[in-house]
């Protein structure tokens, strides 16, 4: 939650600075010029954002997608997984202790986060699947991947890994999870909704 928060509040920070300007007339100078190349250099069109629902990891768990395009080119990505948990090692949802939890109270689980929960998560992973990357480590290597690509680019690289999802591990580096193909696809879904 709090990269998606940053993620907003940094969109709102572009809106804010794109809307600023000097119309002052004599205070051109160097500085400004060399500002707005600068400015020019680093923009290279319009901000736009994605956030979608899917299951990116399977039918065990639903997850949100969240993705900042600047032109047609990915800056920045987000996420995160819900599924059942141990409440006692796990954080629910909100209002997963109240009625909002009474529809899944009689299961022993709780609806739960696993960026909340990546510490326990990423321990579960260890145990039961032998990980030897925490959770946080892999997305981030995920995150870092489609960074600076394009939608085109994306579906290039998830064409080529198409008949073995699992290869997708030796492509995208730091990323040892068995879906990162899918979690690559849910980053590439939600661009592809970016308004």
């Amino acid at each position: 939650m709090k990269k998606f928060l940053s993620l907003a509040l940094a969109l709102g920070l572009v809106g804010v600075f794109a809307g600023c300007s000097n119309d002052d007339g004599a205070a051109e100078d160097t500085t400004k010029e060399t500002t707005t190349e600068s400015t020019a250099a680093q923009s290279t069109g319009e901000v736009k954002m994605g956030v979608i629902n899917g299951a990116p990891h399977g039918d065990k768990s639903f997850g949100i997608a969240a993705v900042t395009l600047e032109g047609d080119k990915i800056v920045s990505s987000y996420v995160d997984e819900f599924q059942f948990m141990d409440p006692a090692t796990s954080k629910g949802v909100p209002n997963a202790d109240k009625t909002f939890g009474e529809a899944f109270k009689d299961s022993g689980k709780v609806l739960a986060s696993k960026n909340e929960n990546a510490e326990q998560y990423s321990k579960n992973m260890a145990e039961k699947a032998g990980a030897t990357n925490t959770l946080d480590e892999n997305m981030a290597a995920i995150h870092e991947f489609v960074k600076g690509k394009t939608v085109a680019e994306l579906e290039e690289v998830l064409k080529e890994n198409e008949a073995k999802p699992e290869g997708m591990v030796d492509v995208v580096s730091g990323s040892t999870l068995a879906d990162t193909y899918g979690y690559v696809k849910f980053i590439v879904e939600a661009a592809k909704a970016a308004e």
